[in-house]
């Protein structure tokens, strides 16, 4: 009898207590987007925003677990409840607010025109009169080239990743790409970036496109993570946190802007 007493205890222990939190799922691009994430062989992540998110995540004391998703269903997929937040360099625009709620911003770059350098590419519409060029489809810098460029370019050419459309600048089959110079800097620091091309400026500003920095996206109705991420950028920020991850991947660089 006593033992029978002891299970119906426990059994009922254990159904009062209340359960493990389940992990927070960060949604990154599956395309890669290096330095800030790719996979290796094995398939596991790296890159700055990986090592961001790593930061955030503990000093807000949260578990979390990277989770790709395709760009273009990333949105879609947070309202869903599929992934829990998006770090993924995803700019802060008013079309995008209008769906989910962003963080402050943990950092912000210029959007920048590198070509071929026998073009005679600048970045602006006058600039890229009768030039191919290239962006990465569904994004802040394609909207922008398609609404600023599309007058005067020859063609604007989306690719699936930056990675592609970088090989057909290198080949020659594209005069220029425009996008975000931190992800285009590595291109043109290496050889093959630097003996086909070189940067030609950043484009006019526009920040109805081009937006406020890039945040962390987050369902309208978790205002109390909202608040908990925003914390956790400050500290990361105010604690050197911050500046220690950025360092290996942007030497000498402030990616967070003013």
């Amino acid at each position: 009898m006593f033992k029978t007493l002891a299970l119906a205890a426990t059994a009922a222990a254990a159904l009062a207590a209340p359960a493990l939190a389940e992990p927070y799922k960060v949604g990154i691009a599956a395309e890669p987007y290096p330095p800030f994430y790719s996979p290796d062989a094995s398939g596991n992540w790296s890159g700055w925003e990986i090592d961001f998110a790593d930061a955030l995540c503990a000093e807000i004391e949260a578990d979390c677990v990277i989770t790709p998703v395709a760009w273009d269903g990333i949105i879609p997929a947070l309202n869903t409840g599929k992934i829990d937040m998006i770090v993924a360099s995803m700019s802060i625009t008013e079309e995008r607010a209008k769906q989910i709620a962003f963080s402050d911003k943990y950092y912000d770059t210029p959007t920048g025109v590198i070509a071929l350098k026998d073009s005679k590419v600048q970045p602006t519409p006058e600039g890229v009169d009768g030039a191919y060029l290239g962006v990465s489809v569904g994004t802040i810098h394609e909207t922008y080239a398609r609404a600023h460029f599309a007058e005067t370019a020859a063609d604007i050419r989306s690719y699936p990743t930056v990675d592609e459309e970088l090989q057909d600048l290198a080949a020659g089959r594209i005069d220029a790409v425009v996008g975000d110079m931190l992800a285009l800097m590595p291109f043109l620091e290496s050889d093959a970036g630097a003996a086909c091309c070189e940067y030609r400026g950043a484009v006019e500003s526009d920040p109805s496109i081009l937006g406020h920095g890039v945040g962390v996206g987050l369902r309208k109705e978790d205002s109390e993570l909202l608040d908990r991420v925003n914390s956790g950028i400050a500290a990361i920020r105010a604690n050197g946190t911050y500046e220690a991850l950025s360092e290996p991947y942007f030497e000498g660089l402030d990616i967070y802007g003013s």
